[in-house]
């Protein structure tokens, strides 16, 4: 596998990775949370976060780093509406660096290929890390991909649709036409992406995350035989947030009075920031409503987890037991105190 070759299957992994990245992490601001990455995982703590992924010739490398909530910085970002979009939005930052180090890290290639074709004419080693321009060439075409996807090609089919058969009359009757496509394209997305190799490997490094979370949130002692008797289905994943966030989708899309196509695709993207804090805000309110609300709110979240998380194998869930432990200990130096939710 030549140098290029090796930027060129980073950068495929990264596109697809950015696509399932809401998917992968934790959706609302956990005490422990965490996101599956390429051959490894990331977990954090309220002040702290550790990416542990194991390399080809089977060594673990981690990245560990302290990180601040951010309304503690500002009291802003701690304002109902908004403080949903702080924490997305840190998810996100996160999430986007701890995929970065695993994609300059977990390359499929064989060891002495990679010793061999890594080094220049000087016989030294070339850098696997993603250049920046790369890396916002790569985000420029997630976001764009992700407007088309599920904003533009749904609005188009429900337009066709209501143009050519006169069903769903009026606003809400357009919107949930408009839902139910965007719903069956997420669908099947995740279904065909699933099938793949590496993605398949992913979502076993997710179901490995979600376990070990279960593991500590159960008070036993961290450690792969306690972690692989828990389920891979949890309540916090993003896929629950996800679902909620296209629910929320279809109630806010109803009460914008536009009916030009043009209209209507701009507001979807203006509003995108709006529905994700809205979406957190419902989430936070039901959880604290009760077990049965909030049971009915994640239910088709943990359904849909039947496809993104898969059982891990025991090495896996080292990996998750690993960045856990890595990001707990850096917790504890800082004077935390972990609470078990």
């Amino acid at each position: 596998m030549t140098h290029l070759k090796v930027r060129l299957c980073q950068l495929w992994k990264m596109a697809i990775h950015l696509q399932l990245m809401p998917v992968l992490e934790s959706g609302d601001d956990p005490l422990i949370g965490g996101q599956a990455v390429i051959e490894g995982v990331m977990m954090r703590a309220p002040h702290s976060y550790c990416t542990a992924v194991r390399k080809p010739n089977g060594e673990v490398v981690t990245q560990e780093q302290t990180i601040s909530r951010p309304s503690e910085n500002r009291k802003f970002w701690g304002w109902f509406g908004v403080r949903g979009l702080a924490t997305l939005g840190q998810a996100m930052k996160l999430g986007f660096k701890a995929l970065q180090f695993s994609a300059a890290h977990a390359i499929d290639e064989d060891e002495e290929a990679a010793k061999n074709e890594s080094k220049g004419e000087s016989g030294e080693k070339k850098s696997t890390e993603i250049p920046g321009w790369m890396m916002a060439l790569n985000i420029a075409f997630s976001l764009g991909f992700f407007i088309f996807l599920y904003k533009f090609v749904p609005l188009v089919a429900a337009t066709q649709i209501q143009e050519r058969t006169g069903w769903f009359e009026g606003n809400f009757g357009f919107s949930l036409l408009d839902g139910v496509i965007r719903l069956a394209i997420f669908l099947t997305f995740l279904t065909l992406v699933s099938r793949m190799k590496d993605i398949r490997r992913v979502f076993q490094y997710h179901g490995a995350e979600h376990k070990v979370v279960f593991n500590y949130e159960s008070g036993k002692p961290v450690e792969v035989a306690n972690a692989q008797a828990f389920q891979t289905f949890h309540p916090r994943c993003g896929t629950s947030f996800l679902m909620v966030v296209m629910i929320v989708s279809i109630a806010v899309y109803a009460f914008i009075p536009f009916e030009g196509f043009a209209l209507r695709f701009l507001s979807r993207i203006v509003m995108l920031p709006f529905i994700a804090g809205l979406s957190y805000e419902v989430i936070r309110f039901a959880s604290r409503r009760g077990n049965r609300v909030m049971g009915w709110l994640v239910a088709p979240g943990l359904w849909l987890q039947r496809i993104t998380t898969k059982n891990p194998s025991d090495e896996q869930v080292e990996i998750s037991i690993r960045a856990l432990k890595g990001a707990m200990d850096l917790e504890q130096e800082q004077g935390g105190e972990l609470i078990v939710a």
